[in-house]
């Protein structure tokens, strides 16, 4: 069983999750569908957004089975316009390797976090578990309220 700051941290909120192991390599959220054996609506990925000109980054968190949107995603928090970093980029933005990337390894760094709407529609998801080889179903609500995140219709 792998143990790193997130599944700590959920230990210690006490929140009710459960971890997975995954093969080493960077898994796409239907990969990792196909592996858990689970619909691959339910497995969500973070992607790193960055804002034009300054601001704090954006994690969004959408379905493995869409792209978010960028025009809705600038529109939900209120920017003109937002865009995507080059995945190296983005490992260098959160310090975390791609298909790693976590918005629950990230807590407290300065990211505004926005969960695709749609997953208010499941008790439970899953979410990178901060680093390769490690995937995390938690509940909807505890995912939105460790991140401090708001919810909009970006997938």
């Amino acid at each position: 069983m792998i143990t790193n700051n997130v599944t700590r941290l959920l230990d210690q909120r006490k929140i009710d999750y459960q971890a997975y192991e995954l093969p080493e390599e960077k898994l796409g959220a239907l990969e990792t569908a196909a592996y858990l054996d689970v619909p691959p609506e339910l497995v969500y990925k973070t992607i790193v957004v960055v804002r034009r000109g300054r601001g704090k980054p954006i994690l969004a968190v959408v379905p493995g089975t869409t792209e978010v949107d960028l025009k809705a995603l600038a529109k939900a928090l209120d920017e003109k316009k937002v865009k995507l970093p080059t995945q190296q980029e983005a490992e260098e933005i959160t310090g975390l390797e791609a298909g790693g990337i976590s918005p629950l390894a990230l807590l407290n760094r300065g990211f505004d976090v926005v969960i695709d709407a749609s997953a208010k529609q499941h008790e439970q998801i899953h979410v990178s578990g901060g680093q390769l080889g490690l995937n995390i179903r938690l509940p909807v609500t505890a995912l939105k309220k460790l991140t401090n995140a708001r919810f909009a219709a970006i997938g």
